[in-house]
């Protein structure tokens, strides 16, 4: 049997609430793993509310803040520490540890990063990941996407394992309602403003979930707020269950990205709803997103008009088969034992 490690980021729970794709993934990743033999052990925040053999003393970044309100902008970093020290403690009791959070792991492992796996689940194309990069080029990196792969060093690439997610937390929804929907951060970055414009032009009412982005609150209020109306609702930040409803009941998920997204947890639960994806062309989306069978991928506003045009001529029934093919967290895990069986032979 393979000990894994699974080392989370210290900003929410795992699972997390609302916000949390990186989490998201971690946790339906072990569950999914320990189904299939593997011996999981997960270093997370101690607010955490998993089934997973969990190692951490330390309550998650979003605990404190809400205990304490806004905390020093050292606290990340302390925590980060804690938690490093824990594995530290407990090195030799893992095959494999796989990290999923920011920098300082890499010169812990030291020796044992030739088995080690580091998922990036941010944007790989700027100056720190750069200099992360050529300081560790023997640290083993799982790209989440093609698009992500093409910016990490090749020293550095281990593979490309696309997210996948619990097969059963959403299902199937045949009769969707009138409205579209947008989940994800107000920022700049996901841009709701334009699905606001875009679900308005095509006459569409649009309901929107997801957290106001901490780094960036005035996007919402000056480029978000002013657009909402009788026709474009925001709902506030959505857990699972909300989820469920919001993409179940959409008629097609908006997706206008304005950045190189990794991958796009939302793309594929809106798939396991049987919910067609209208997604702008950058990143990851020509990745995830089949053009005329799980959604439509536009690079303009009057292109997504069009698209929501003809969202009709989709079968939602074959989305949520192509989700069940392509994005179960089943199938994550097995493409992740298969690159740990392939670090522990090297």
């Amino acid at each position: 049997m393979i000990r894994v490690a699974q080392v989370a980021p210290n900003i929410f729970p795992v699972p997390p609430e609302h916000h949390g794709g990186t989490e998201r993934v971690i946790h339906d990743l072990g569950t999914a793993l320990r189904l299939i033999g593997v011996e999981v052990t997960l270093f997370a925040p101690s607010d955490s509310a998993t089934d997973l053999p969990r190692v951490g003393n330390h309550p998650s970044l979003a605990a404190l803040e809400r205990r304490h309100g806004r905390v020093a902008p050292g606290v990340p970093a302390a925590l980060d520490a804690l938690q490093l020290e824990a594995l530290r403690l407990r090195l030799d009791q893992f095959d494999i540890v796989h990290c999923h959070g920011e920098f300082a792991h890499a010169a812990l492992l030291g020796a044992r990063r030739r088995h080690s796996l580091t998922t990036v689940h941010w944007r790989v194309d700027e100056l720190d990941r750069a200099l992360f990069f050529a300081g560790f080029p023997d640290l083993p990196v799982a790209a989440i996407s093609a698009a992500q792969a093409a910016e990490i060093p090749a020293a550095n690439r281990a593979g490309i394992v696309h997210h996948g997610i619990a097969r059963d937390r959403y299902a199937l929804s045949r009769r969707p309602e009138a409205h579209v929907a947008f989940v994800g951060r107000m920022t700049d970055q996901k841009r709701p403003d334009t699905a606001i414009r875009v679900a308005r032009a095509a006459g569409l009412p649009i309901r929107l979930g997801g957290t106001v982005d901490v780094g960036n609150p005035d996007y919402f209020e000056q480029r978000v707020r002013p657009l909402l109306g009788d026709d474009a609702t925001y709902l506030g930040p959505v857990d699972d269950r909300r989820k469920a409803d919001l993409l179940g009941g959409a008629r097609a998920l908006l997706f206008p990205i304005d950045w190189p997204e990794p991958f796009g947890l939302v793309m594929i639960e809106a798939m396991a709803c049987g919910t067609p994806v209208v997604a702008w062309n950058r990143g990851s989306v020509p990745e995830i997103v089949e053009d005329g069978v799980t959604g439509f991928i536009v690079s303009s506003e009057a292109e997504a008009v069009t698209a929501l045009g003809r969202i009709g001529q989709l079968d939602r029934a074959r989305v949520r088969a192509r989700f069940e093919a392509r994005f179960t967290a089943d199938r994550m895990a097995a493409d992740y034992l298969a690159l740990y069986r392939r670090l522990l032979a090297a």
